[in-house]
């Protein structure tokens, strides 16, 4: 674990940090955009989902660059696009002004769920793969804690309409800071020896720490055919479905509608505003403990195992928040309910999606197969987040009850046809069909 490595790891994971900042800063200016738009329901999660539309197009767009280009280089561009709309929503001189902002924000959010996964399980060594490339997701809960905090600090300053703006306008500073180092780490060296950079490659593995960097080089010339290769579903068939499940599966728990919509649910259980704003602080932080826990135990317990307990735990209290939602009875038991499905989520889900997608697809096409499976991601996440305000305005339990019904699903289905990776070589990983 050299400096180099290190500072790859951390610039990687930088960006999931603005991902978890810009995905949830939005759940403190909901009710002042409603206000200051006068937003119907179908407005207001048509607001919330369109950066998730712009997430969807940057996750599908970056896979093809990032395989020709390097993830590092096209991290950059992804930094300036945070930097952009950071800007943006602070000066946003209307509606229409903030959800293009917006939409940039989501085309850096889903370009970020592509490249950092990718960089990192390039350069990471095999038996820490899984914590390294989890350190990813841990900052992107960080982020969503460092944005529900930042909200209830703004909120307590009295800024009245001003307010929503310094709450996106925070992102400007990590923005910067990300691009600025995005120019003092390497090439990933894996990427250098399939485009045939060999000299480079041997270089960026002497840096990374390997003692024997040209049995490195053989290794990825072997398993990685380089510029030719296609994302194919003859070639590729297992991977891809393994992809969509974990990430339509990750969504269909309903954990970003319960993010970005968690001043809302505590406001339907009695909350005031800031009481809302304190509650969502402690979701965040629980989110952030139970994520580093994962991290501690992916590469012992393995990721299929955090899968299926997450399952188990996610089912039941999803039921039980349905259950409080359509009776209106023990309320006081919510914040409990929502607690454990965090916890259950970060311990499994949160932890265990970016890193197993990018250990499935061969480093040749593993851009696009990471791609493959934000954008999916993305998509069942727009369509959650723009429906649920509306669905849960007719009846608010039924989202939280379906979203039950899925992670039941998801047990039989990881039970039954999702294959172990922890500690198997990056390029080896999951047979192609």
């Amino acid at each position: 674990m050299t400096s180099t490595l290190w500072r790859g790891v951390i610039v990687g994971a930088l960006a999931g940090l603005l991902f978890g900042f810009d995905t949830a800063v939005v759940a403190g200016t909901i009710d002042a955009l409603r206000n200051v738009y006068a937003l119907s329901p179908g407005a207001l999660g048509f607001t919330v989902s369109s950066a998730l539309w712009g997430t969807l197009a940057g996750a599908l767009i970056a896979g093809k660059p990032g395989d020709r280009f390097g993830a590092r280089t096209c991290l950059r561009w992804v930094a300036m696009l945070y930097l952009l709309s950071a800007v943006g929503c602070l000066i946003a001189w209307d509606w229409h002004a903030l959800l293009a902002f917006r939409f940039l924000a989501g085309l850096a959010v889903g370009g970020s769920s592509v490249l950092a996964p990718v960089y990192i399980a390039e350069i990471a060594p095999r038996a820490r793969r899984g914590a390294l490339v989890g350190v990813f997701q841990l900052n992107i809960v960080a982020g969503i804690l460092v944005a529900y905090f930042s909200n209830y600090l703004i909120g307590t300053l009295d800024l009245g309409d001003f307010a929503w703006r310094i709450k996106f306008g925070m992102a400007v500073v990590p923005s910067l800071v990300l691009l600025g180092l995005l120019f003092t780490i390497p090439q990933s060296p894996r990427w250098l020896a399939s485009r045939g950079r060999l000299e480079e490659a041997e270089d960026g593995l002497r840096r990374m720490g390997v003692i024997e960097p040209s049995v490195g080089i053989i290794d990825v010339q072997r398993v990685a055919p380089g510029a030719t290769t296609r994302l194919s579903w003859t070639t590729h068939r297992r991977p891809i479905l393994l992809a969509i499940a974990i990430a339509g599966f990750n969504q269909l728990s309903g954990i970003n509608a319960v993010l970005y919509y968690l001043n809302d649910i505590f406001a339907a259980a009695g909350f005031d505003s800031v009481s809302a704003d304190k509650q969502a602080v402690v979701i965040g932080l629980l989110n952030l403990v139970f994520t580093a826990l994962a991290l501690l135990v992916i590469d012992r317990l393995g990721r299929k195992t955090l899968l299926l307990i997450g399952s188990v735990g996610l089912t039941a209290a999803l039921a039980g928040v349905a259950l409080i939602m359509l009776t209106g009875e023990h309320r006081d038991m919510l914040l409990w309910l929502l607690a454990a499905f965090i916890a259950f989520f970060a311990f499994s889900q949160g932890a265990v999606i970016w890193v197993y997608i990018s250990e499935i697809f061969p480093t040749g096409v593993r851009a696009r197969g990471q791609a493959l499976g934000s954008s999916t991601h993305w998509f069942m996440d727009a369509l959650i987040a723009g429906g649920f305000p509306v669905i849960a305005t007719l009846s608010k339990g039924a989202p939280f009850a379906f979203f039950a019904a899925m992670m039941a699903a998801q047990f039989v289905v990881v039970a039954l046809f999702f294959p172990e990776t922890k500690r198997l070589p990056l390029d080896h990983v999951v047979p192609g069909t």
